[in-house]
């Protein structure tokens, strides 16, 4: 049952990216080719500073972090838009982002203000610099006024919840310090893209009794264990890489695919942008999802539930502060690869090498986008946190809202 969820998961995600990567790839605007020069390196430049300015942010929910990165790179694609010209381009990027970072991490204004000042400088004045300046400050001021208000600001995202009485299924606070819920606001923040937050949503997890449960119950017991596992040392290692929050793993991810791709500046500006975009309303989507089912943890129903109740079981991992279905690690995997199956292909260009701060000394290598997917959904299993519907799950939804979004990328001008 375990493998054939999996095997049915990669060859729905397969096929159906395979469906749109042909389009993306060959035929979306590219925005021109552009000169050599500083527009070879400045997508790399600002990806880092992109990331030095959200990490100093230190937002505590993922999902303000990828709408970070969302709003500044939408409003750099905008700008650049199809203009071919080298310096009009480089200089509508730059400025973009700097606005909209400035805007979202005022305390990075100096740092910010001087590496706008180097991307600037390389430019030869004139015209068309002036000209991309321009278009940078205008689509920044238009995409955070797009943008304001849109519920996915800490305070909008962490609103207090009540959880219902205790009951078979039913989602509680989870050991050791059984502290209230978090996320709980995250499924009514505004999409980007998504026509209604549970445009996708998954329908009810399994039933307690249902072979699906009982299955999955099975296997996160003995493998997620914290102590006592069936886990071998690879499947540790598995779990041990994933468990911070997904988006860690997928900057390194698109980070090697700039460092790794001779494509125009407006490419690789849509990429990064509709990446974010799209991972975002999937982390909307399951949100919705997992505060609507409210469905309890493998630790609850191991510690609590009417079969083989085990006070003493704990998991490998201390467990998330929100309810199981579906995962939101798996929405964000499924989202990714279909995205990048959609640019690039279902193959990486190249080998490319991941770390984990929480895995330190060992690094995961990827050549296709499906294998990153599959991991993801063994390592909250043996981390001992989700049930394998739930990430399966996850990943469909995930799946299902990256496909909606890249057909109307364009709608919100990517």
């Amino acid at each position: 049952m375990v493998s054939a969820l999996v095997v049915l998961l990669a060859t729905v995600l397969s096929i159906a990216s395979a469906a749109f990567a042909d389009s993306w790839r060959h035929g979306h605007r590219s925005g021109g080719p552009l000169a050599h020069g500083v527009a070879d390196v400045v997508a790399l430049q600002w990806y880092d500073i992109t990331n030095r300015t959200i990490a100093a942010a230190a937002y505590p929910e993922p999902v303000t972090q990828s709408r970070a990165w969302s709003v500044s790179w939408l409003a750099a694609a905008r700008a650049i838009g199809d203009h071919g010209e080298s310096s009009y381009a480089v200089a509508a990027f730059g400025q973009a982002l700097h606005d909209t970072l400035d805007a979202q991490v005022p305390s990075q204004q100096p740092q910010l203000d001087t590496d706008l000042a180097n991307t600037l400088a390389e430019l030869p004045n004139g015209p068309a610099k002036n000209a991309g300046i321009a278009a940078g400050k205008q689509q920044a001021r238009k995409v955070l006024a797009e943008r304001q208000g849109d519920g996915l600001d800490t305070a909008s995202v962490d609103i207090p919840f009540t959880p219902p009485a205790a009951g078979p299924g039913v989602w509680q606070p989870t050991p050791p310090t059984f502290a209230p819920a978090v996320r709980a606001g995250e499924g009514n923040a505004r999409p980007f893209l998504l026509a209604a937050n549970d445009q996708f949503d998954p329908g009810p997890p399994p039933g307690l009794n249902s072979p699906t449960y009982l299955s999955s119950l099975a296997e996160v017991r003995a493998y997620g264990s914290g102590t006592g596992s069936l886990r071998t040392p690879r499947q540790t290692d598995v779990a041990l890489f994933w468990e911070p929050a997904i988006n860690i793993q997928f900057v390194q991810v698109l980070r090697a695919v700039l460092a790794d791709t001779n494509r125009p500046l407006a490419w690789q500006t849509r990429f990064v942008a509709a990446f974010n975009v799209i991972t975002t309303d999937a982390q909307i989507a399951i949100y919705n999802a997992k505060f609507k089912y409210l469905f309890w943890r493998p630790v609850t129903a191991i510690q609590t539930g009417s079969i083989d109740p085990d006070p003493s079981w704990t998991p490998l991992f201390t467990t998330p502060r929100y309810p199981d279905w579906p995962s939101g690690h798996g929405g964000v995997a499924g989202a990714a690869q279909q995205v990048l199956t959609a640019f690039l292909g279902s193959d990486a260009p190249g080998p490319i090498n991941v770390t984990s701060p929480t895995d330190p000394g060992s690094t995961h290598t990827y050549d296709r986008w499906s294998q990153i997917t599959r991991e993801v959904i063994d390592a909250r299993v043996w981390e001992g946190i989700h049930f394998r519907f739930s990430d399966v799950a996850g990943a469909r939804v995930g799946s299902r809202v990256a496909r909606y979004d890249l057909q109307h990328l364009r709608s919100i001008g990517l």
